[in-house]
């Protein structure tokens, strides 16, 4: 995207409580407001963390998500009502977005992307957040931002339970999604057959913009190596080291 390095009166105003902040500043804000960020899946994950994202300056957002809007994404997914029931969820959420006022540019893709698309996309991104819901179309994700050597976020939910890691993939040392997940799971475990608690989608999702935000400004520590795990009804958050499997089928060879 097209740099910016002068913030104008309206931004200094709307960013003020992030600039404030001594790790953000003129400088990280102006960082911010010059990244792209993808965000595939615009649903009980995607949508706090794109709310967050926008809110916070990010310049470039794009979507991606093939999904219309139907009756049960009412109970997490954030940014959609009933009036929005039979659209696509991408193109309703770059509406809701633009309603924030911060010039946001958004892009959005209303179908699956083939892999030079998806390849394309993870290129010219900055960072990745991953809320799908299913193997296939992470492994995908991974196997894209591996090539692309861009930062993956991935975040999942389920039941009561969530869990939140970084793949790093500009780091030599840094594991992917598949050392976590060598083989694919059973896809019934998802929230359409197992159900989930709202607000544990948008812990999950908040985090999931928190972590991205860090990672542009090159501020604290980020979860690279590092397995997030939530169990909400006790409220309890423990971490997992996540190690890069030497013997991969994925990354090894990268």
């Amino acid at each position: 995207m097209s740099t910016s390095n002068e913030l104008t009166d309206a931004q200094l105003l709307q960013f003020s409580r992030q600039i404030m902040l001594p790790q953000i500043d003129i400088e990280g804000q102006q960082k911010l407001i010059n990244a792209s960020v993808l965000v595939l899946g615009a649903g009980g994950l995607g949508c706090p963390a794109l709310l967050y994202l926008a809110t916070a300056g990010i310049g470039e957002i794009v979507i991606v998500d093939p999904d219309i809007v139907d009756q049960s994404n009412m109970q997490r997914q954030i940014l959609y009502t009933v009036e929005d029931i039979g659209l696509y969820k991408a193109d309703v959420a770059e509406q809701k977005l633009r309603q924030f006022g911060t010039n946001v540019q958004i892009t959005t893709l209303a179908k699956i992307p083939n892999e030079q698309q998806l390849l394309t996309l993870v290129t010219n991104a900055d960072i990745v957040l991953d809320g799908t819901d299913n193997f296939a179309a992470r492994y995908k994700h991974n196997e894209a931002c591996l090539k692309a050597k861009t930062a993956l976020i991935s975040g999942a939910v389920i039941r009561f339970e969530g869990q939140l890691t970084t793949f790093d993939h500009s780091q030599a040392d840094s594991p992917c999604y598949h050392c976590l997940y060598p083989s694919a799971m059973d896809e019934q475990l998802n929230c359409s057959e197992n159900g989930v608690l709202g607000p544990v989608a948008g812990i999950v999702g908040t985090m999931m913009a928190t972590e991205a935000i860090k990672m542009l400004l090159g501020i604290g520590e980020t979860l690279t190596g590092k397995l997030m795990l939530l169990d909400a009804l006790r409220m309890d958050w423990r971490s997992v080291r996540l190690r890069k499997d030497s013997s991969c089928p994925v990354c090894s060879k990268e």
